[in-house]
């Protein structure tokens, strides 16, 4: 299976975000780490791929137009993880993962949801509620939520964003291992380039709405593209253990086209 995306335009009124975005089929079993520029679409084209924000073009999942489901339909196949949960929900960590997997129909709904939270490493926030959790613990029952639903695409708005280091490569080696595991799709915006180059099977970069390199960690993070997107001087070198990584030396002149 694999996910497709042609000629995608999203526009906020008559300012265009997503301008003809077209990428390659995106396989499952891979982890697609969008990155590039505040501003530059990314929540945007997951947002879109989710069926919330207004869109033209084509995507298709394993062959079906996905645009032309209802939204439950485009839910099962395509699930988004927004940057934080919504405020005011009064209910426990584990009672909030089971009631959305009882509404979806799934069997065990306790079992899969006890292990989604073993998967991350908080299965002691099961009993906490939800309005005493930190900004960090949030973001981490939102990923539980999504992985005990098992959707097909993992669509992942920022989801390290509020993590400490620990947690973050926890969060980023359990959406691998899922992916890997049960020939899934995650789509991911990340802002940190060096986790994105260790942990994703592709990189898209984009700037300003429009698709600039697509390909491997090292056919993407070069030095001349990072100095043209990012407006940063930067080394990419591959550490003692053979890991990619970006040094950044200085910031350079503003990257095209930024505010």
């Amino acid at each position: 299976m694999s996910l497709s995306i042609d000629e995608l335009y999203v526009a906020y009124g008559a300012r265009g975000v997503i301008q003809g975005l077209s990428l390659p089929p995106l396989p499952s079993g891979s982890l697609v780490a969008l990155v590039g520029p505040n501003g530059a679409g990314k929540s945007t084209l997951l947002r879109a791929l989710a069926g919330l924000e207004p869109m033209k073009g084509s995507v298709t999942h394993d062959g079906v137009d996905v645009t032309q489901l209802n939204f439950a339909e485009r839910a099962r196949r395509l699930s988004y993880m927004p940057q934080q949960l919504p405020p005011g929900i009064a209910l426990g960590v584990l009672e909030s993962i089971i009631v959305g997997l009882r509404v979806g129909g799934a069997e065990h709904p306790a079992a899969l949801a006890f292990e989604a939270l073993r998967q991350l490493g908080i299965e002691h926030l099961a009993d906490r509620g939800l309005d005493a959790l930190s900004g960090g613990q949030k973001q981490l029952v939102a990923l539980a939520q999504l992985l005990a639903r098992n959707p097909q695409v993992l669509l992942l708005d920022e989801p390290t964003s509020a993590l400490d280091l620990h947690y973050q490569l926890r969060v980023m080696d359990a959406v691998r291992q899922r992916v890997q595991a049960q020939r899934l799709l995650a789509v991911a915006v990340l802002h940190d380039i060096n986790l994105a180059a260790s942990h994703a099977d592709t990189l898209v970069m984009l700037d300003r709405g429009r698709v600039v390199a697509c390909g491997t960690p090292e056919d993407v993070l070069r030095p001349a593209l990072l100095a043209e997107v990012y407006g940063v001087q930067a080394r990419v070198e591959r550490c003692s253990r053979g890991r990619l990584q970006v040094l950044v030396d200085r910031a350079v002149l503003q990257p095209k086209g930024a505010a």
